[in-house]
Parts: C-alpha cells; sequence; structure tokens
C-alpha cells in the first residue's frame, strides 16, 4: 500500500535591483555604512541609507525526501499516511500497480519507524483481540482467494465481500479468519447475507513468525435467514485437491505491532494492514 524542487518566490528579486554599496577604495578599516549614513545632506538632514536584497538562486536539484529516515516520534504520523494510502482501495480490491506500491512504501516507512522489531515472545498479548482488515495486497488479484485458489470477485460469481476480520485467542490458540459475505440470488428473491468463518490454530515460529493451520469452515446467514443453523462446510480431501489448492495452511511476519495497528506479511508476499475492531 520524489517530491518536485522547492518553488522561490520572485517577490523579493523584485524588492529592489541596486547592488549593495561597496566600500571606498581608500577606506581600508572605516565601515562604509557608517561613513554613509553620516553624511549630511545639503539641507542638513541625515540622508538614509537604502538596503538592497538579492535574490538567492534555487537548488539545481530536487530533493529526494522518500527516504528520509523516520523516527518513533514519527509513528502516529506515519500509521495516519499508511492509512491513508490504502483509503478508498476496498480493502484492495480496487488497487493498481500505482496503490500497491504507494501502500507498501508507507508500510515500509511505518515498520523502520518502530521503537522495537517485533518480539512476540514479549508482544504475544499485543495480538490478543479482534482485528478488522484494512488491506491486503493479495485482493488485487480480483480473487477473494488473495494470493491463493479462491472464487473470483465481480460479475461472473454475485459475491460480494463485506468486512474481514481476525479473531485471535493467545490462549486457547484459535486463528479465525471471519469474512461477511453477500450472495446474490435470482430476482425477486433478495440477496442472502452470510458470515464465513475459517479455523486455524497457530504456532509461533519465529521471533516474529506465526504459523497457522486449517481446522474448519462453517457458515451462519445472516438477516431473514439468521435462524437457520450453523452450517459446517465439508472439507474437500487432501487427495482430491489440485496440486495449487490452498491447503488451509500458511506463514506470515508480524512486521509490526502495537496496541491498535498490526502489519503482516505473508509467504506469498502479500501485506496486510490490520486495526484493533
Amino acid at each position: 500500500m520524489a517530491m518536485a524542487s522547492p518553488s522561490w518566490s520572485s517577490c523579493c528579486a523584485s524588492t529592489s535591483t541596486r547592488p549593495l554599496p561597496s566600500p571606498p577604495a581608500s577606506s581600508k578599516s572605516r565601515n562604509p555604512w557608517r561613513a554613509s549614513s553620516g553624511r549630511r545632506s545639503a539641507s542638513g538632514g541625515k540622508r538614509r541609507q537604502q538596503l538592497s536584497i538579492r535574490a538567492v538562486a534555487a537548488p539545481s536539484s530536487a530533493v529526494d525526501y522518500s527516504d528520509t529516515a523516520a523516527g518513533a516520534g514519527d509513528v502516529p504520523s506515519l500509521k495516519i499516511k499508511l492509512l491513508s494510502a490504502v483509503a478508498g482501495l476496498n480493502r484492495g480490491l480496487a488497487a493498481s500497480q500505482e496503490d500497491l506500491d504507494r501502500a507498501d512504501a508507507a508500510a515500509r516507512q511505518l515498520e523502520a519507524a518502530a521503537p522495537a522489531p517485533v518480539d512476540l515472545a514479549k508482544d504475544l498479548d499485543k495480538l490478543q483481540g479482534r482485528w478488522r482488515l484494512v488491506y491486503s495486497s493479495a485482493f488485487s488479484s480480483r480473487t477473494l482467494g488473495g494470493s491463493r485458489p479462491g472464487p473470483p470477485t465481480g460479475r461472473l460469481l454475485p459475491i460480494t465481500l463485506g468486512q474481514v476480520f481476525q479473531r485471535i485467542d493467545v490462549v486457547s490458540q484459535d486463528f479465525d479468519n471471519i469474512v461477511e459475505l453477500e450472495l446474490g440470488a435470482p430476482w425477486p428473491l433478495p440477496p442472502v447475507e452470510a458470515t464465513a468463518t475459517l479455523a486455524h490454530k497457530f504456532e509461533i515460529t519465529g521471533i516474529a513468525s506465526i504459523k497457522i493451520n486449517f481446522d474448519k469452515t462453517t457458515v451462519k446467514t445472516k438477516g431473514n435467514l439468521s435462524q437457520l443453523p450453523l452450517l459446517e462446510v465439508p472439507r474437500i480431501p487432501d487427495s482430491l485437491r489440485p496440486s495449487t489448492s490452498n491447503t488451509g495452511s500458511g506463514e506470515f511476519d508480524v512486521t509490526y505491532l502495537d496496541d491498535d495497528t498490526r502489519i503482516t506479511r505473508g509467504d506469498r508476499g502479500e501485506l496486510r494492514v490490520f486495526v484493533v475492531s
């Protein structure tokens, strides 16, 4: 998820075109300003010295601030910059390549400005809770599976992606991906609203690395069909899955973590940004 050269106003250049007066050739120690200001006119009054201001030329080359190192004090502003970069991208579904590059650069700046690298041995409690996905670079592939196989978005299938959450319990090691969906139905039937929960278990595999293992998928209808019982989706046997299919497990690194913001980078290069829900 370079700045232009500074522009210099020409107003200063137009203040005066007269050059600064030079000291007399015969004077080596006299102050030329004092000599000039002390000279009286014919009317007996002192004549004021007029100062002239020269314009300073603009630098010949642009200054690139994009790689300027940010300190820990810049974290709040960098968080706002990152959230602004991914705003309006529909969690990444509407992201162009330029949007992807901008979001990645903003995320890297925030990662670099963190007071200390993520250490899940000390920061594990910060993972606890419900997190809302605000951006995933993988969704730019226009599939709900992101960088992994999944149903396409758009007109091929009448599926509208709603909010996406992660619910993490560090005690039970539950790691659930919760997806709100709207499924189209033939007219005049209204669309069906449902929440799919992809349940996982997680384990810490490194200082800032997490591995998740798929458990099951359940679907709960909402709205007019909310009284229907919870449906558990049967899992396709691994022997029947294509070799490129998502087996439900994955790994990722937590590259930034504080009380309300989390950045992760997955094993397939996807960048995800979450905020506390």
